[in-house]
């Protein structure tokens, strides 16, 4: 259809400026999709005849080589350290062959980012210790990201070779990791848009998965802001552990200055009568899904009833992913508007990015 109108705007009658327009309206799309320069744009849209998703989907999706051995794991619930360590081992995501990924919807180009009263935030367990498919599902994963081009990004069960294939093409983005080696989680933050500050590492001090908590303080749109993310430990059999480490997130979030607003998010493992366990949240920190009055389409953010990728022989539906929120007490607020699941379509390999939903989080903020 791009291409059709591509070939009206040149046929004999049609103004050159139309064309002109419509090609520099592209450029800037695809800028604001990829993070990159209009000159960049340019050259990838005319090399893919001016069609969008197609010059998008070629500037992602560089060539790969293929594993001498794909092994999925075994264990669905989750992996030993032993396990996690050696998948950091033997996978290449930074080579060079070309490989389809998530189609790209051009109805949800990104908002403008300039805009100083909102801003978009994104956290989703990226399942890197899965190795099957690991190089489509990496393509798939930051076609997403270049796609709804969040603010910022939370990513757990992030592997050495996902986080090198990042800093090659997130460019835009400044990471901060949790860890060094294994599997770890990290923060990338949007280099026009958020100003790091300082960051922390809190050990966990029980953890038998090498779990912890990333601590990273920011300013964007002139508000100073704690971001923290966890994996919490795994299974049911860790109930006790993961409580211990819900704790420990609670309290930091209570010590931070009430000048400074708070944003927890990541992939908590938490079920909810755990959480009523311990009494429920503390009366100032809310659960974003709540507070936006339980959308019922965001419900599961582990849900094997769609999600095959674990292919686990039966129905779980769990809210293992959770954003909390602690807002300022004073001055301009942060507030979150809306909740969408990313990560939902399947790629050509037949299977999702990851067996998590995404959770896309819009905050306002309001003088």
């Amino acid at each position: 259809m791009e291409g059709d109108r591509e070939k009206a705007a040149l046929e004999p009658g049609n103004s050159d400026s139309a064309l002109i327009s419509e090609r520099e309206q592209r450029c800037a799309e695809f800028a604001s999709i990829a993070g990159c320069d209009l000159a960049v744009a340019q050259c990838y849209l005319a090399e893919n005849d001016w069609e969008l998703e197609r010059a998008v989907n070629s500037y992602f999706e560089p060539e790969v080589e293929s594993l001498p051995q794909e092994q999925p794991l075994t264990n669905a619930t989750h992996p030993s350290e032993e396990q996690a360590m050696s998948s950091s081992t033997c996978i290449d995501l930074t080579n060079d062959a070309v490989i389809r990924q998530a189609p790209v919807d051009s109805s949800l180009i990104p908002l403008n980012q300039e805009d100083e009263s909102h801003f978009s935030f994104l956290s989703w367990n990226i399942d890197g210790l899965d190795q099957s498919n690991l190089q489509e599902r990496a393509r798939g994963v930051c076609s997403y990201l270049a796609l709804y081009s969040p603010d910022i990004i939370f990513l757990q069960e992030v592997i050495h070779p996902y986080f090198e294939y990042l800093k090659k093409r997130a460019v835009s983005y400044t990471i901060i990791t949790g860890n060094d080696d294994g599997y770890f989680t990290a923060i990338m933050l949007k280099k026009s848009r958020v100003k790091l500050i300082s960051q922390e590492i809190v050990p966990f001090p029980n953890t038998s998965m090498m779990r912890n908590l990333l601590i990273v303080n920011v300013n964007i749109c002139g508000n100073n802001i704690c971001l923290m993310t966890s994996h919490l430990e795994s299974t049911k059999d860790h109930s006790k552990e993961r409580v211990s480490q819900l704790h420990i997130v609670l309290k930091k979030m209570q010590e931070i200055p009430p000048a400074t607003t708070v944003i927890f998010g990541g992939d908590t493992n938490l079920r909810d009568k755990e959480v009523e366990k311990i009494g429920g949240l503390p009366s100032n920190i809310l659960d974003v899904w709540e507070f936006l009055g339980k959308p019922e389409h965001c419900r599961y953010t582990w849900d094997t009833k769609i999600n095959n990728n674990l292919q686990i022989p039966y129905t779980s539906r769990l809210r293992f992913d959770r954003i909390l929120y602690r807002a300022a007490v004073n001055g301009s607020q942060v507030v979150p508007q809306s909740l969408d699941l990313i990560g939902t379509e399947k790629l050509d390999c037949g299977r999702f990015p990851s067996d998590h939903w995404g959770l896309l989080c819009d905050f306002d903020v309001i003088l």
